[in-house]
């Protein structure tokens, strides 16, 4: 090999076959589903309502704890010379004229701070916080199992794309293979034909050829799925580059083990759908509970108290009169609140009680409704499965026939018709293989998916 042949050929490794190496990345179906739980927002958006629950419960623990509660303000005041309450500071006498010039600036404006504060504690709230604090609890594990759907819909769209992507490169793969098997024998017609040699007609070619376009035409569908369910698994797995499954042939999944009636009540216990409900009815009860208590007081206790300073005043110290303007004081109580409008408080719980009746009708239907997914899941589960294994067989058959076919074809026995249709029934059973496999294993994961297999 010449100097400038061997550049070129290292050129071409290193610019073209190299780079395809390494962006086209193979991964397996446990990392491909890893990637795409860890990177699908509609799994991230439903954890995030889990945070937010969490948070409701946080501020329902916070409502039993020491609470400040604080007014304050700047303001204006009209001065005042002098603390007397009479308008003369010596008057003794009988005679004496109060002060009448509370509201006349006659000494100015002095500037007026004041401060109101509470801290308290709530000592009881019959049934209050407690009942939103089961609320809150519960809610939480209703947001959790929400998490539990998206991932489960998240690993049925992985699998997907990810067997979807094998079927479709094997059934192309095997088009294409043949294709050309088929290609050779419209070779071999066209030199028949053109030596005169053998019993080949004119229509022979037509009908090879007929059955070569009409492969073309499958190996472009077939190419097309495959490229559609590889931009699933790039957008799923949030890949910069192309990714691609390690498993070269599409291979049906374990059949579940387990009968019939044992997947139901697995169900029933660990469905998210079932968990849901429960908490939710949970819920619901302590939400009732919490808007009839709200009708009832709260106990408290604490500390409350005030200061009002202006400073263009003169204070009066005596103890029956009141200064607004200059004062002081705080005191440790016991306060009753209550807070109760009859009919909104009514309405209130009649709309807890509705949605309380609803949950209880939607648990009803879960209880016969999940059953009847599980047995429908299961059915066509073992259905298909029967279909796969017969399948298998008679793509073996149908590959003996094509075979044994054309080469009584190559040695003159057999008509054309005779070949087109071995060809016809081997790219049949061959696709309906495939076909029935991915569909087979997609039925597969449904029936984890309804037993509640997926966390």
């Amino acid at each position: 090999m010449s100097k400038k042949k061997s550049i070129i050929t290292t050129t071409f490794f290193f610019f073209i076959i190299l780079p395809s190496l390494v962006w086209a990345e193979q991964i397996s179906l446990e990392e491909a589903t890893a990637r795409a739980l860890a990177v699908d927002p509609r799994v991230t958006e439903r954890e995030f309502y889990v945070d937010y629950a969490r948070g409701q419960l946080q501020e329902v623990h916070a409502a039993d704890d020491f609470a400040l509660q604080l007014n304050s303000f700047l303001g204006l005041s009209p001065a005042l010379k002098g603390d007397g309450v009479f308008e003369d500071d010596t008057c003794g006498g009988a005679k004496c004229n109060f002060r009448d010039d509370r509201f006349k600036l006659l000494d100015g404006v002095s500037p007026w701070a004041y401060v109101e504060a509470a801290l308290v504690k709530p000592l009881a709230t019959f049934g209050k916080i407690s009942n939103y604090e089961t609320a809150a609890k519960a809610n939480i594990v209703v947001q959790e199992n929400e998490v539990r759907l998206a991932r489960s819909e998240t690993i049925k769209q992985i699998r997907q794309a990810y067997f979807g992507y094998i079927a479709a490169n094997n059934t192309e793969l095997f088009l294409e293979d043949t294709r050309k098997r088929i290609d050779g024998a419209r070779m071999r017609v066209e030199k028949w034909l053109e030596d005169g040699s053998g019993s080949a007609k004119q229509s022979d070619l037509y009908a090879v050829q007929t059955a070569i376009d009409v492969l073309t035409g499958l190996v472009a569908a077939a190419e097309g799925l495959k490229k559609v369910a590889a931009a699933g698994l790039k957008v799923l797995t949030a890949s910069k580059e192309d990714v691609f499954p390690e498993e070269s042939r599409i291979s049906p999944l374990p059949l579940p083990e387990d009968d019939l009636e044992t997947l139901k009540e697995h169900a029933l216990k660990q469905r998210p759908e079932m968990e849901q409900v429960a908490s939710g009815l949970e819920a619901r009860r302590a939400l009732v509970n919490a808007e009839k208590a709200m009708a009832r007081p709260n106990i408290y206790t604490g500390v409350v108290g005030f200061s009002s300073y202006s400073p263009g005043r003169d204070r009066i110290d005596n103890p029956v009169i009141t200064d607004v303007f200059n004062d002081y004081g705080a005191t440790p109580v016991i306060g009753l609140q209550w807070s109760w409008e009859g009919g909104k408080s009514s309405a209130k719980t009649a709309q807890a009680k509705a949605e309380l009746n609803a949950l209880v009708a939607k648990a009803s239907f879960a209880r016969a409704g999940i059953p009847f997914e599980v047995a429908e899941a299961y059915h066509q589960v073992h259905a298909y499965r029967k279909m796969v294994d017969n399948l298998q067989k008679g793509v073996r058959s149908a590959r003996r026939w094509m075979i044994s076919t054309l080469t009584d074809f190559e040695a003159g026995l057999e008509k054309s018709d005779k070949l087109v249709s071995a060809f016809q029934g081997y790219v049949l059973a061959n696709t309906e293989y495939l076909k029935t496999v991915y569909t087979y294993n997609m039925h597969v994961t449904q029936l984890e998916l309804v037993v509640g297999a997926y966390k």
